[in-house]
């Protein structure tokens, strides 16, 4: 894994969609596509800061997530406190720094404990900031900002920002390239104030068949394409 610091880089984030499709269409159980779906979150987390990305932020485990089987829900987490229980110290090891974004008081305690240990224990990373949405959701927490919002003394919206951040547990700049595997096409309640000014990528590849050279091709394309953010050219516009 690259530990090269990486300053100013991209900020990737990514909807991790396709796992139970991709379980089903093996004959497998749902739960089998949850755990290849974490073995592709190690591939791309050792990918990313050699493609040039500062911060990669990945749904993990959506607010709508809960409406799921009880078992599917308690395998997603028990999968995500054991990713963070096995690559806290790698990450340690190789500068990645770990934060956690959405609501923690519906989490198991043991999970919110490996939570709080992990973004410590990694808070010195420099070549990656590895994000993860747990129990997310963009809507509720623009709510939630905007409630506290009213009595901020500084009306911007990079105050507006910085409350949202407070809100999710941590802040990051806006997302510059946001992929979503599996075919479907829609954010799906995801960073919506972080991604207006996206640009969006999606594969009908699924979420556990995503690896290196797929995360590449995603970047390739986000550095082909042409970002004025509401501007014209300069030839254009003469």
């Amino acid at each position: 894994m690259a530990t090269t610091p990486v300053s100013r880089g991209l900020h990737v984030a990514i909807i991790m969609d396709g796992n139970g499709r991709w379980a089903q269409s093996r004959g497998l159980p749902r739960t089998a596509g949850h755990r290849a779906g974490a073995e592709a979150v190690r591939r791309v987390v050792e990918a990313a800061p050699r493609l040039g990305i500062a911060t990669l932020t990945l749904y993990a485990f959506s607010a709508d997530n809960w409406q799921r089987p009880q078992a599917e829900v308690q395998t997603l987490l028990r999968l995500l406190y054991e990713y963070l229980m096995a690559e806290t110290s790698r990450c340690v090891a190789h500068g990645v720094g770990i934060s956690v974004i959405g609501r923690r008081d519906r989490l198991p305690r043991a999970l919110r404990e490996a939570i709080e240990a992990a973004e410590i224990s990694t808070a010195g990373g420099t070549a990656l900031h590895l994000r993860l949405a747990v129990d997310y959701s963009a809507r509720e927490a623009l709510f939630r900002a905007a409630c506290r919002f009213y009595k901020a003394t500084e009306l911007s919206h990079e105050s507006f920002a910085r409350v949202l951040g407070e809100v999710n547990h941590d802040g990051a700049r806006d997302v510059d390239l946001l992929v979503r595997t599996g075919g479907e096409q829609r954010l799906s309640d995801f960073l919506l104030w972080e991604s207006a000014y996206a640009e969006l990528y999606f594969t009908p590849r699924t979420w556990p068949e995503f690896d290196a050279a797929a995360l590449e091709a995603a970047v390739r394309e986000y550095h082909a394409r042409e970002r004025r953010f509401g501007r014209i050219q300069d030839a254009a516009a003469s």
